[in-house]
């Protein structure tokens, strides 16, 4: 069948031939919806009270932080750079927000205080990334030094959270039925990956994000501001890190300046799980989020089975993560 949206006049053979490279990118998604699915059939079968609604709802409730985390990562390797900052940025965001909070403040300036302050980190990776083309390993590196001992000096202790308006979004439930709920941490965060599964969609935005993931030299001669897109993406990545620590806070209900150690290894897993080439420029929103109940499912299968320990969540990992690099790669050759 010939590509209705390929250009008057373009050949059969030139045509197919972008048929099949649309069609392959569905593979890496594909693969992770077949995963999710199996892995919840073998819960459901090995498992009394896996099938439960709420066992499904409460992925979702545990790793509200991680998905709003790693739908930012979803930009940043689009582009074909990595953001090694999130998990630092996420212990700063709740270290000063326990903070201010303790000290009096209130929260209807802790909260955007520090959403701002995640965005500022952002946008200086990004400007440093860019204007002094710094690699994005190095520039995020630094930063996640920056926000972790930033972090330290102001606080070592963890600090409990007893705020009116965060208990209150902490305690706050979406109830479905007797036993069946959903936090407004879940909400929120599947607010913000309807907005940039938008974003990347349908606006020019999105598609300079996934021209420079392609090619960066291509897209500069195509006229895209590649720039101020890389800059953006950072400082995207710096929000959503920022409110993934906003929503962290909510869940532990205190801030430690040594939370989320590792969160950066977690979001880029389920990004690449969930299907988005690390090399950028292919890849889907809906991939990272079925990357993230992926990571999420693996934890709640060695729940339930009591007798591991939950260090095979990590081995586990480790394995996907190698299944689909080769995957991407096969994906890949074919396509070119």
């Amino acid at each position: 069948m010939i590509d209705v949206t390929a250009p008057p006049g373009t050949p059969p053979a030139k045509a197919r031939n972008r048929v099949l490279k649309q069609n392959r990118r569905h593979v890496p998604v594909l693969a992770t919806l077949a995963l999710l699915i199996i892995m919840y059939a073998v819960g459901v079968a090995n498992y009394r009270g896996f099938s439960d609604t709420q066992v499904v709802l409460n992925i979702f409730v545990d790793n509200a932080f991680l998905l709003v985390v790693a739908a930012g990562m979803t930009f940043v390797i689009l582009t074909g750079g990595i953001d090694l900052s999130v998990g630092a940025v996420v212990a700063l965001t709740t270290t000063v927000a326990a903070t201010l909070l303790h000290a009096g403040w209130p929260a209807a300036v802790v909260l955007p205080l520090v959403l701002l302050i995640g965005t500022v980190l952002g946008l200086g990776m990004g400007a440093v990334i860019h204007f002094f083309q710094v690699e994005p390993f190095i520039a995020t590196l630094a930063g996640m030094f920056l926000a972790r001992g930033i972090a330290l000096l102001i606080n070592r202790n963890s600090i409990p959270i007893t705020d009116g308006f965060w208990t209150a979004m902490a305690e706050e439930r979406i109830r479905f039925g007797p036993g069946v709920f959903i936090s407004t941490s879940v909400v929120i965060a599947l607010i913000v990956v309807l907005i940039g599964a938008y974003v990347l969609a349908y606006t020019r935005f999105g598609r300079t994000v996934y021209a420079i993931g392609g090619s960066a030299d291509s897209a500069l001669l195509m006229g895209l501001p590649v720039g101020r897109t890389r800059i953006a993406v950072y400082t995207l990545s710096g929000f959503c890190s920022a409110l993934g620590g906003v929503l962290y806070s909510f869940y532990m209900s205190s801030g430690y300046s040594l939370n989320a150690q590792g969160m950066e290894l977690d979001a880029i897993a389920a990004v690449v799980i969930g299907g988005v080439l690390l090399t950028g420029g292919s890849g889907y929103l809906f991939g990272t989020v079925l990357g993230v109940l992926v990571l999420g499912l693996i934890q709640t299968i060695i729940t339930f089975q009591g007798t591991l320990s939950s260090w095979w969540t990590r081995i586990v990992v480790g394995v996907l993560l190698f299944a689909f690099i080769v995957l991407q790669r096969a994906v890949t050759r074919r396509t070119r």
